[in-house]
């Protein structure tokens, strides 16, 4: 199932509304000669953002201030997005990828290919989760694995293959009991304690 997440810059339409607001105040009192730290003052906004502001007016007018919209938009239309689903679900074999994992990387290639459009792993991810697609994990293990038959062997045949293992004694390896070999310098087992 595909659900529609709202684009945008993640704030809700009465925040997007106060935002604006506060812009346009912002720039009415720059136009009357206020200075930064009034406006500030005023609007409870940062002084950098006022100078900001009052450049980009400065500058380009009007069309300065305007709002540019989120810039992280995706750059694929709505027709690009049905079709990179269906491309998807047609599975990375269809599209030369030797396994059945879908990876970030490898849609990110799928994109570029398709649309001729540029992305990062990072933006690739946005789109999906925007999109309704979800991480998942593929469990480890077999697809011809039988759980009937696992209970079965760990019952019957591990109790007979899985026996104790032999505690480390002297004069085994595994034991702290070495010495300096005459010969070569290494390090072998000490002889076992005969009395």
């Amino acid at each position: 199932m595909i659900r529609e997440i709202p684009q945008g810059d993640g704030l809700a339409d009465a925040e997007r509304v106060a935002r604006e607001r506060i812009r346009l105040q912002a720039v009415e009192r720059l136009e009357d000669g206020e200075k930064n730290r009034e406006v500030t003052a005023a609007l409870r906004v940062s002084e950098r953002s006022v100078e900001r502001r009052r450049r980009a007016w400065r500058e380009r007018g009007e069309a300065g201030v305007q709002p540019k919209g989120s810039p992280g938009r995706p750059r694929l239309g709505e027709a690009q997005i049905a079709r990179l689903e269906r491309e998807l679900e047609r599975g990375p074999l269809a599209h030369g990828w030797a396994d059945q994992r879908w990876m970030l990387a490898r849609i990110e290639t799928l994109i570029g290919r398709l649309f001729h459009v540029c992305c990062t792993v990072e933006g690739t991810w946005q789109l999906l989760k925007r999109h309704g697609w979800s991480s998942q994990r593929p469990a480890r293990r077999a697809i011809e694995r039988d759980d009937a038959v696992v209970e079965v062997w760990k019952k019957e045949t591990w109790p007979r293959v899985g026996a104790p293992r032999r505690r480390a004694a002297a004069g085994s390896s595994s034991s702290c009991a070495a010495r300096r070999c005459g010969s070569c310098g290494g390090w072998r087992p000490s002889p076992p304690d005969l009395s």
